[in-house]
């Protein structure tokens, strides 16, 4: 896997496919392998050149167990992008991911040519912030789950009663949760300090990048109530949203996720009434 020193810290990446480029940016504690799952072999068959990432405090790339910002991985985007040649291009994201490509539209707009924003949110309300002490508070204390019981806690938060209903499914991704467990070390838990200050809702108002909001139904991390605020802020934006599935679901119902990016890069079309509900 390549490497490059973006903003004062090593980013690993990896490139796929040729044609229009494609950034993908994940999410809190995960490395950027999880899009190769799914999206990266759609998103090449389809003729783009795709790229995804390590962010910081997820290894190979720096963990930088000081601590870091929004801006830093921000900046960090940018880096790449601009190392790479690739600007201006398209920039999905997901969870911490999408936040990132929203503060990204706003620093540096001349480096997105369309935003997707998945799982996403524009402000940090009791529960979110919750979870977010709880989180940390666990990672503090030195407490270690056992991995079968660390997996039963994550499928039931970010898979949806569809997935936990079918027997098969559910044992699949328990036994993938098992052997795969979350990034749990000092990057993970600087990654967890970041969050959304009050005010920026009102900032995106200011972005004017073509923008895809995509809510997954029965996501209890970041219900899709938060992502409909961020469509309605970006004055750009559109809103979809995809049934039966988790925070996961770009990997729970990929193939609907993969077309819905694919039908906005593409440009409007009958599909484009932001009261769709794909899947």
């Amino acid at each position: 896997m390549p490497s490059a020193q973006i903003n004062g810290v090593t980013l690993h990446y990896q490139v796929a496919g040729r044609g229009d480029p494609v950034v993908l940016v994940m999410g809190r504690g995960a490395g950027g392998r999880a899009w190769h799952l799914h999206q990266v072999p759609a998103l090449t068959a389809a003729g783009y050149r795709v790229v995804t990432f390590d962010n910081r405090g997820i290894p190979p790339s720096g963990e930088c167990p000081g601590g870091f910002t929004i801006d830093d991985m921000v900046a960090d985007t940018a880096g790449l992008v601009e190392h790479l040649g690739l600007g201006p291009c398209r920039i999905v994201g997901t969870s911490l991911g999408a936040y990132v490509v929203q503060e990204l539209m706003l620093a540096r707009p001349e480096l997105v040519r369309q935003g997707v924003l998945m799982a996403t949110r524009g402000r940090t309300d009791t529960l979110r912030a919750a979870a977010a002490d709880a989180e940390r508070a666990l990672h503090d204390s030195g407490v270690t789950l056992p991995p079968a019981y660390a997996a039963w806690v994550r499928a039931l938060r970010n898979l949806s009663p569809a997935t936990l209903e079918d027997e098969q499914s559910v044992q699949d991704w328990l036994e993938l949760f098992a052997f795969s467990p979350e990034a749990g070390g000092p990057g993970a838990r600087a990654q967890s300090d970041i969050t959304v200050p009050d005010g920026r809702l009102a900032a995106y108002r200011a972005i004017d990048v073509p923008c895809l909001v995509v809510g997954f139904a029965d996501d209890l991390v970041l219900p899709p109530r938060l992502g409909r605020e961020v469509a309605a802020a970006i004055p750009s934006a559109v809103y979809r949203e995809i049934k039966d599935c988790g925070h996961y679901g770009y990997l729970e119902r990929p193939d609907e996720v993969n077309r819905a990016l694919l039908e906005f890069f593409r440009g409007p079309g009958p599909s484009a009434d932001p009261e769709v509900e794909l899947g």
